[in-house]
């Protein structure tokens, strides 16, 4: 059963990509599944990186105060500004750019950890990082796409802010709590966790592409195109605040890795939830949550050949 998880696990952007070309193939199956399952499958995954978080994770805020600071504020700036100038470079419809702007203002991706671990990255920067992140989205996830977007479009603040609180904070809390209190079980099961959040992303990103595959198919290329340049120059940019900062190679690789992997999967449900009259909003999100999985093993392999 390892074994088999230990493929899953490592295997995901594959995985993901075979995913992504079934449901295009067979949008049909779509009509069985209905798009509020998103929510309850993403608070999985979110309550599995929970079992997986120490509280102890946390102490590195505290302990490199200055890099978490410069990690988050290039997630939250780099991100989301390269999500509007793309969307206008060129020229994305309203629809659209709604959803490459929402996953500009994501925080990290549950992916990231793995990612920076196989990359030799700095992983407690790399935990402490998505965990600040994750835990200021409420508030600027909401902030920024109403800034960003929301000249065009009315932004529910309160609505996006209350669904972080219940698909993202929460159940990160509650598997912190198994974790604490039930410590045996949290470390059997977290051997499993990579795998589970795998095949629970490759669902997630059927169900959206399967739901909008004639609408992709229509006209999908120039979306692809901004989602690849949005995460490489994401990576590339994160890579270079790094360097610019003075830190040193495991803690860019991280920042790098932090900084272009958004929680497309969230990006995804704020879209459905949201903007249930854009519905190609949730493109940019499905195709990104494809994308950053083959980028991410890519650029682990090319980062562990560097020396720390």
């Amino acid at each position: 059963m390892k074994r088999l998880c230990k493929f899953i696990s490592d295997y995901m952007g594959i995985l993901v990509l075979l995913t992504a070309v079934l449901a295009l193939l067979f949008p049909s199956v779509s009509s069985h599944i209905k798009p509020t399952l998103i929510n309850p499958l993403l608070g999985i995954i979110m309550f599995g990186m929970g079992m997986t978080l120490k509280l102890d994770d946390f102490r590195v805020v505290f302990s490199r105060p200055k890099d978490v600071l410069i990690g988050c504020m290039a997630q939250f700036t780099v991100m989301p500004l390269l999500a509007w100038l793309l969307a206008h470079i060129f020229s994305l419809d309203e629809a659209l750019t709604i959803g490459v702007v929402l996953v500009g203002c994501c925080p990290g991706g549950t992916a990231s950890n793995v990612i920076t671990y196989l990359a030799k990255g700095d992983l407690a920067l790399s935990v402490g990082m998505t965990a600040t992140s994750t835990l200021l989205a409420p508030v600027l996830t909401p902030l920024l796409v109403w800034i960003l977007a929301g000249k065009n479009v009315d932004v529910d603040i309160i609505g996006m802010l209350l669904s972080i609180l219940w698909v993202v904070i929460l159940p990160i809390v509650a598997g912190l709590i198994i974790k604490t209190f039930l410590p045996k079980f949290s470390e059997k099961a977290t051997a499993y966790l990579p795998a589970l959040s795998s095949l629970v992303i490759c669902i997630i990103v059927f169900i959206v592409i399967a739901a909008n595959a004639s609408k992709l198919l229509s006209g999908g290329l120039i979306i692809i195109l901004v989602v690849i340049l949005h995460n490489l120059c994401g990576l590339t940019l994160g890579y270079a605040i790094g360097k610019v900062t003075g830190m040193k190679a495991s803690k860019r690789r991280a920042v790098s890795i932090e900084v272009g992997m958004q929680n497309s999967g969230l990006a995804s449900s704020l879209a459905t939830i949201h903007f249930a009259a854009y519905p190609m909003a949730t493109i940019p999100g499905a195709i990104f949550s494809v994308w950053h999985n083959i980028s991410g093993a890519v650029v682990a392999r090319i980062y562990g050949r560097e020396e720390n």
